[in-house]
C-alpha cells in the first residue's frame, strides 16, 4: 500500500520514479573468515649485547611447545685471544618462583659458540643473565612465544621448508595451519629436552649438512615418542635411523614414536603434516603424563582409579588424625569446662597447654616413626631394548615423598625430566652443564610430587636363549630379577620362569592360541601388571607393548628401582612395575 501512494505522488509531480537498483550480490565466501592456510614463522628476533671482547646474541620471542621445555638460544662470540668461562642463567621474573636454570660454558679463544638453556614452559618470562668473572653481568628480558596454534619445530630454514611442503608464510591477518620455529642444523641443540615437548619435528635440511650428534638426538626424539618427519630422505636413511631396516619408510613406527618420509613430494609432505597435527588430542600428547596437585587433587576428598596418587605414603592417615583431633577437642572443650568446675581456673591454665604439647609431640612422633627420614617412591616404566645397537629406550614416571629434601640428582643429557602440566612453575633448580643436575625443588619436604621421565641410554641388558637341540634354556642378563614374562620362539608363545640376575632356566610349555578376540600374550601381561593409575599416565606409550610378539621377541616384568634415570637416587621403593620388551639374543 505504501509503494502505491509513493508512486502516485511521483505521477502528480510530473516526474518519473527513480530506476530500481538491482540488489548487489554478496560473496559470502569472500566475506567469511578464510580457512587456515600456510604457516606462521615464530622463530623470534635477535638482540645483541657487547661487553669488551664478548658479543652475546640472544633470540627473543622464540616459539615454545605446550609442555616440557622451551629452548633459549644464546650465541657467544669471544673476540679475545684468551679463553673465558661464562655462566648463563635464567630466572623467572614473576610470582614467588625462586628457582633458576643455569649453564656453564668455556669459550675458547676467538670461538663462536651457540648454546641453549632449556626452560620449563610454565616460565612465561624471565631474565637471562650472562656472567663472567670480574665483570658486570649482561641481562636480557625474554618472553617466549606462547602461540595458540600447534607448535612445530623445523630443523632447516624457511626456504627448504617451503620447497618441501609447498606451504608459504601466512599473512598476519589470516590464521595459519600451525606455527613454526626454524633452527639451523649446525646450531641445533644436542639435548633431548629441547625437542621432547614438540609433538612434531620436521627435518628439511640436507642430510649431509646435519651433524652426527644432531642426527643422534633426532633419532632419540623419535625413539622416545616424537613424530619425526624427514622431508628429503637421503638414500642412506636406513643406516642413519637403523630401526627402519625392516619397515616401510613412508609411515614407520619407531619404538615409542614414528618416522615419516615425504618422498620428495611437496603435496605428500604437506598432507602428512596436516593430517598428523589434526589428529592430536589431549590423550595422545606426551608419552608420560605425571599428575599435579592443583587441578585433580586439591579439591578432592576421594580419588578415582585413574587419578589416585601413585604412592600410598602420600595419603594422609585420615582415621588416626580424626581420632586425635576429636580427643583434643573433647579435652580442651568439655574437658576444660569440667576441670574448671572441679579444680578451678588454675588447673585449666596448666592442663590445656600440657594437652597441646602432648598433641604436638604425638604428631612429631608419628612423622618420625611412621614417615621416617627416607625418600619414598613408586616407580613405573616401559623399556624397549634395542639389543643390536646396545641401547635402551625408557618411558616412565615416579611418585615421590620425603620428610627432608634429597641431595641434588644428576641425569644424562639423553634423558628428560617432565613435571606435571599444571605444576610446572614448581620446577627445581636445573643445571645443564654436562648433562642435567636437578637441585633444590626436585622434592620439597613433606610434599608429594610426580615426575615423568624419558631416556635413551646405552645398555648391554639382554635375554640370551640357548637352543642346543633339546629343551631351550633362557639366561637372564638384564641386570634385574625377572618376575615373569613371555617370549615367542619358533612360532609359539612360551612362558618365562622367575629368574634372578644371571640365572638360567627352562622355557615353559607352549601357550594355547587365545584367538584374535582374546588379545595377545604381551597385552595380557601388560593388563595384569600395570594398574589403572599407571596406565592412565602412560596411556600414549602403551601401544608398543600391546602389539603381538614377533618371532624371538619377549616382554618381561621386573621390579625394584628400574631403568629410569632417577633410579640413582637413594630411596625406598614402595611399589614398582617395569616392563621390558626386546628380542632374545642367541
Amino acid at each position: 500500500m505504501t509503494s502505491v501512494v509513493v508512486l502516485s505522488m511521483w505521477l502528480l509531480l510530473g516526474t518519473s520514479p527513480p530506476a530500481v537498483t538491482a540488489p548487489v550480490a554478496v560473496d559470502v565466501a569472500a566475506t567469511a573468515g578464510k580457512a587456515p592456510n600456510g604457516y606462521r614463522d615464530a622463530s623470534g628476533s635477535v638482540d645483541s649485547l657487547v661487553q669488551d671482547t664478548l658479543r652475546v646474541t640472544v633470540r627473543r620471542g622464540s616459539l615454545k611447545p605446550q609442555r616440557g621445555y622451551w629452548a633459549a638460544e644464546v650465541t657467544l662470540h669471544n673476540g679475545d685471544g684468551l679463553p673465558h668461562p661464562v655462566r648463563l642463567s635464567f630466572r623467572p621474573s614473576y610470582g614467588d618462583v625462586t628457582h633458576s636454570v643455569v649453564r656453564n660454558v668455556e669459550l675458547a679463544p676467538r670461538q663462536r659458540l651457540v648454546t641453549w638453556l632449556m626452560v620449563p614452559v610454565a616460565w612465561h618470562s624471565g631474565v637471562l643473565s650472562v656472567e663472567r668473572p670480574l665483570r658486570e653481568p649482561l641481562s636480557e628480558h625474554l618472553f617466549p612465544d606462547n602461540d595458540r596454534f600447534e607448535p612445530v619445530l623445523v630443523v632447516g630454514n624457511s626456504e627448504s621448508f617451503e620447497a618441501a611442503t609447498g606451504l608459504s608464510k601466512t599473512p598476519e591477518q589470516d590464521d595459519p595451519l600451525f606455527s613454526v620455529r626454524f633452527i639451523e642444523a649446525q646450531d641445533a641443540p644436542r639435548e633431548l629436552a629441547a625437542y621432547a615437548g614438540f609433538e612434531m619435528v620436521v627435518l628439511t635440511e640436507s642430510a649431509t649438512k646435519v651433524p652426527a650428534d644432531v642426527w643422534a638426538v633426532l633419532e632419540s626424539y623419535a625413539l622416545s615418542g616424537g613424530r619425526l618427519v624427514v622431508a628429503n630422505p637421503p638414500r642412506d636413511l636406513r643406516e642413519r635411523l637403523q630401526l627402519l631396516q625392516s619397515v616401510p619408510l613412508q609411515d614407520a613406527p619407531y619404538a615409542f614414536g614414528g618416522v615419516w618420509t615425504c618422498d620428495n613430494s611437496a603435496a605428500t609432505c604437506r598432507h602428512k603434516i596436516q593430517s598428523e597435527l589434526s589428529t592430536l588430542t589431549d590423550d595422545s600428547r606426551g608419552k608420560t603424563r605425571p599428575q599435579g596437585l592443583r587441578s585433580r587433587w586439591a579439591s578432592k576428598v576421594s580419588f578415582g582409579d585413574d587419578d589416585a596418587p601413585l604412592l600410598e605414603t602420600a595419603r594422609a592417615p585420615v582415621g588416626p588424625f580424626l581420632l586425635l583431633m576429636t580427643a583434643f577437642a573433647l579435652l580442651v572443650g568439655p574437658g576444660a569446662w569440667w576441670l574448671t568446675k572441679r579444680r578451678g581456673p588454675v588447673a585449666v591454665l596448666i592442663v590445656v597447654p600440657a594437652v597441646s604439647l602432648i598433641t604436638c609431640v604425638v604428631l612429631i612422633a608419628w612423622s618420625v616413626l611412621v614417615d621416617g627420614f627416607a625418600v619414598h617412591t613408586a616407580r613405573y616404566s616401559l623399556t624397549y631394548l634395542d639389543g643390536a645397537r646396545a641401547r635402551a629406550v625408557t618411558v616412565g614416571l615416579s611418585g615421590w615423598y620425603a620428610n627432608l629434601s634429597p641431595e641434588p640428582l644428576r641425569l644424562p643429557s639423553s634423558s628428560v625430566l617432565i613435571a606435571p602440566h599444571d605444576t610446572e612453575d614448581l620446577m627445581a633448580d636445573l643445571d645443564w652443564t654436562g648433562g642435567l643436575t636437578v637441585g633444590d625443588g626436585f622434592l620439597p619436604p613433606r610434599t608429594y610430587r610426580e615426575w615423568g621421565e624419558l631416556a635413551v641410554v646405552p645398555s648391554r641388558a639382554r635375554l640370551v636363549l640357548r637352543d642346543t637341540g633339546g629343551e631351550p634354556k633362557v639366561q637372564n642378563a638384564l641386570g634385574v630379577v625377572v618376575e615373569e614374562g613371555v617370549v615367542r620362539w619358533k612360532g609359539q608363545v612360551r612362558r618365562l620362569p622367575r629368574l634372578a640376575d644371571g640365572e638360567e632356566g627352562a622355557l615353559g610349555a607352549p601357550e594355547p592360541d587365545p584367538g584374535p578376540s582374546q588379545g595377545n600374550a604381551a597385552d595380557s601381561l601388560l593388563e595384569a601388571s600395570l594398574g589403572s593409575p599407571a596406565q592412565y599416565r602412560l596411556q600414549a606409550a602403551l601401544p608398543l607393548f600391546r602389539r603381538d610378539l614377533k618371532e624371538q621377541e619377549f616382554v618381561v616384568r621386573t621390579s625394584g628401582p628400574g631403568p629410569l634415570p632417577t633410579s640413582a637416587a637413594s630411596a625406598e621403593v614402595e611399589a614398582s612395575v617395569h616392563l621390558i620388551r626386546g628380542e632374545v639374543r642367541p
